[in-house]
């Protein structure tokens, strides 16, 4: 008899586990987001300028006077952080494998973690060895949210049961949240616009996104408009057709952290784009990120499949044995 795989010898993963490592992967994810924004406001972008060694013949910081050393440690630092990425991300698509039953949906979530970090270590390569082109830059964060935003399908997923989908809102109200969705992506490539007409660089040396300041921030408030616009006839939609609790508390925390995120905008505008407040910002895209990501995948839901019992089948009566005489 032929010896099982490896992974079906793997002890069975509880639900809890899996969610719980579901939501390390969106806190590290958004997290390493985070940080990268350290590196950007603090101009140690090229702290380490080449990769994936620091400089050329060390893996690590090394004595360079052309570059000061607190850069090259922030750079380091962020590029260590990837590594923590990696182990969560494994330890979901390995969490994923030993869940009995098997689901794919959930195997394949969770497939896209590790294949995420692996390219976002090779954008982010090319990031530094470009001289952190802005176009480079906006890319490599608008990935980290999309990690971010599939993470989210992940913890959902891991309290699925193994059942068809059903749709908790009818077609056209879930058409609507998708097309609020499409609006929130283009509000965040707006928003990498504005970072990259900003003084934050990365480095001194690189250059910046030509239109300004004022005309790019113009841009990211009028789709923040627009965004909330749909997002107050999707309230009234979702009142209309009766949606479920559970969809109605997602929409209103949804609907809280679009608020607070264009609040500390308008003031990080007011106030020159400080650099600690582009970091919030940043964690702020990583939350709302979170909340719409969470609407969307209440739009659905997926029980556990009904098991069928079979109706036993009643034995025939027997003769009594004074019959047979």
């Amino acid at each position: 008899m032929a010896r099982p795989a490896l992974l079906h010898r793997l002890p069975s993963t509880p639900p809890a586990l899996m969610r719980r490592l579901a939501v390390a992967a969106v806190v590290a994810q958004g997290g390493i987001a985070v940080t990268g924004s350290v590196v950007r406001v603090t101009g140690s972008g090229l702290g380490c300028p080449t990769w994936p060694e620091c400089f050329p013949g060390s893996l690590v910081p090394a004595p360079h006077p052309e570059v000061a050393g607190l850069h090259q440690w922030i750079e380091f630092s962020n590029r260590l952080l990837t590594i923590a990425v990696v182990l969560v991300a494994g330890a979901c698509l390995i969490a994923a494998f030993a869940t009995r039953p098997r689901r794919a949906r959930l195997t394949r979530l969770a497939l896209v973690q590790p294949l995420g970090v692996v390219a976002q270590a090779v954008i982010g390569g090319f990031t530094v060895l470009t001289g952190l082109v802005w176009w480079s830059v906006s890319v490599h964060f608008l990935v980290s949210m999309v990690l971010v935003w599939l993470g989210m399908q992940l913890v959902d997923a891991s309290s699925d049961g193994d059942g068809p989908p059903r749709r908790t809102v009818p077609g056209a109200v879930r058409g609507l949240v998708a097309t609020s969705a499409v609006v929130f992506a283009a509000l965040l490539a707006a928003g990498t616009l504005v970072t990259a007409a900003g003084p934050h660089a990365g480095d001194a040396a690189t250059p910046r996104l030509g239109i300004g300041v004022p005309a790019a921030a113009q841009l990211h408030a009028d789709l923040l408009f627009a965004y909330l616009g749909m997002l107050v006839a999707l309230g009234f939609t979702l009142a209309a057709v009766h949606a479920p609790s559970r969809l109605r508390r997602r929409y209103v925390a949804l609907i809280v952290a679009v608020v607070a995120q264009g609040a500390l905008g308008g003031i990080q505008y007011a106030l020159g784009v400080p650099e600690a407040l582009v970091s919030l910002h940043v964690l702020g895209a990583a939350l709302v990120t979170v909340a719409a990501a969470a609407l969307w995948s209440a739009t659905t839901e997926r029980p556990q499949a009904a098991v069928s019992v079979a109706t036993p089948v009643a034995a025939e009566p027997q003769p009594a044995l004074a019959d047979l005489n």
